[in-house]
């Protein structure tokens, strides 16, 4: 882990499966949505990092034999090239493209399940910062999106979803979570009132 400043911020940007595995239409895990998503991604990622926000990039990795794939995702893994496995190439890879690759001032969590709380060091690394509100971005938004928000509700952090740098498979799936999130107690704003409210307190 890389060692941000002496004040640590009080918020944090939480950038969740934004890979080549789930971006590529020839990935058997593509999100439709997810590639449009990128240069919203990019743009909260570069605003994140001008403001002093801690920045975490939240991955999800596979051991190559799928002992930790998901078994209602094992199928289309091994039918796909297990995408997201280290040592991947191209399409199905875990690499980030070029723009929401992580820089020496971000934090990077790998994950194996949806949320980026389950069994990873995300909480622990948070507290130890004193962050007490998440902003989450990424792929997919009834899966990732969700299952984190609501692990961070449990854990009292203040959710903040930011709804047009996050994607779904379609767009009715995309307005039932953001709906059912914002019922329950998420905050839902788009890129450009982070980018303004972060401005405003430089």
């Amino acid at each position: 882990m890389t060692t941000r400043k002496e004040t640590d911020p009080m918020e944090a940007l939480i950038m969740i499966d934004m890979q080549n595995g789930f971006l590529n239409p020839e990935s058997s895990l593509c999100i439709r949505g997810a590639r449009d998503t990128v240069p919203v991604c990019a743009k909260m990622l570069a605003a994140a990092r001008a403001s002093g926000q801690m920045v975490v990039i939240v991955n999800r990795r596979y051991r190559e034999d799928g002992s930790d794939v998901e078994r209602t995702r094992l199928a289309a893994w091994e039918q796909g090239g297990k995408p997201l496995t280290p040592g991947s190439v191209g399409v199905i890879s875990e690499e980030n493209p070029p723009e929401l690759r992580p820089m020496d001032t971000d934090y990077v969590v790998i994950k194996q399940r949806y949320s980026a709380f389950f069994q990873t060091e995300l909480d622990l690394l948070l507290r130890r910062k004193g962050i007490r509100k998440i902003f989450l971005m990424g792929t997919t938004t009834p899966n990732c999106i969700r299952t984190t928000c609501y692990d961070g509700i449990s854990l009292d952090y203040d959710v903040v979803v930011i709804e047009d740098a996050c994607s779904s498979n379609t767009a009715e799936i995309q307005q039932a979570n953001i709906g059912d999130m914002s019922r329950v107690g998420a905050e839902i704003v788009d890129s450009e009132t982070v980018i303004r409210r972060w401005k405003h307190n430089m």
